[in-house]
């Protein structure tokens, strides 16, 4: 029993020396991940929110940020980076490649703000044109980050949502989504992004993004997050739906517990930085499917760490997780 919950041996996963200290938990038994539950990004949105890039810099140096999605992804929500990145882009030649790679995340999520995540037919003129000269900026910075370090796949997975965003095309997306795979064949962030693309409300049809999902959980080596993709299918499955117990399902229960079994509950998972949003990914998915065998396993790993995503498809996020937190 031990080693199915905690890993090989059943020992638990080493201690991470850079973990932030779990705050105090509300009466619920959660409480909301910061920072990526880690010192040296919590390091590195405090230089980022004083707009100093100096200090930003030095913050990255544990990074590879033309590869550390969820890295780039904390500096991308910042509010106020756009406010001090353009002028590092101007005035720091040598680093210039980075501070576009930040200017044109920030500037996706920056406008996807401005769209907000209503259906299209409930945004504004004003939204849609905001939206789009956003998306417009960002799309100029990150192929020219591109084209400094052509080995960076981080650009091209934020050129698929804005891409997608501007509503460029089936064609035009999959020559971007290959170009990620090139750089990273096996990146989660990049598939997430192509599964996006791939629901009928963007262009795909019924069943396209499952099948995709499918095909990549079987290139996936044990251990692998990319194992994610299916939690991911299945959640968009279900936003997809109008039964909410579309997932309870004897099939999709077993299919949600082997994909866990074969990433994030292998004795070969490695966690990184983050690691709490894969957990959360399946606990979402596995609690919708009302499945009682690995979402158990997932929340004692979780130990009440909250990420709204994806839990913020649900009206009260928060409560939700609480209340499959206590099921489980």
């Amino acid at each position: 029993m031990l080693g199915r919950l905690f890993g090989r041996d059943g020992e638990r996963p080493a201690a991470d020396p850079h973990a932030l200290p779990v705050p105090r938990r509300q009466r619920n038994g959660m409480y909301t991940l910061r920072a990526l539950g880690d010192q040296r990004v919590l390091a590195l949105i405090e230089a980022a929110d004083a707009g100093d890039w100096a200090a930003v810099k030095a913050a990255l140096a544990p990074f590879d940020l033309g590869r550390d999605h969820q890295v780039l992804g904390v500096l991308a929500g910042l509010d106020g980076v756009q406010d001090w990145i353009g002028r590092a882009v101007d005035e720091d030649p040598e680093h210039r490649a980075t501070a576009l790679l930040i200017s044109g995340a920030r500037h996706v999520s920056w406008g996807w703000e401005a769209r907000t995540a209503a259906r299209a037919v409930h945004v504004t003129r004003e939204q849609w044109r905001v939206f789009h000269e956003r998306l417009h900026i960002a799309e100029e910075h990150l192929f020219e980050a591109a084209e400094l370090r052509p080995e960076w796949v981080t650009p091209w997975c934020r050129l698929l949502t804005s891409g997608r965003g501007m509503s460029l095309g089936a064609g035009l997306h999959e020559v971007r989504f290959a170009a990620a795979l090139r750089r990273d064949p096996l990146g989660l962030e990049t598939h997430v992004e192509r599964l996006s693309q791939l629901q009928p409300r963007w262009s795909g049809e019924p069943g396209q993004a499952l099948a995709f999902a499918r095909e990549a959980l079987s290139r996936a080596p044990q251990g692998h997050r990319l194992g994610c993709v299916i939690a991911s299918a299945h959640i968009e499955e279900w936003v997809e739906s109008d039964r909410a117990d579309c997932l309870e399902s004897p099939q999709i229960q077993a299919e949600l517990r082997h994909a866990a079994d074969h990433s994030i509950l292998h004795p070969a998972h490695v966690r990184q930085p983050g690691w709490q949003q894969d957990f959360n990914t399946f606990a979402m998915a596995l609690s919708l499917a009302g499945e009682r065998q690995a979402v158990r396993r997932v929340f004692q790993a979780l130990d009440g760490a909250y990420t709204r995503w994806p839990w913020a498809h649900f009206e009260e996020p928060e409560k939700e997780f609480a209340r499959q937190q206590r099921g489980a």
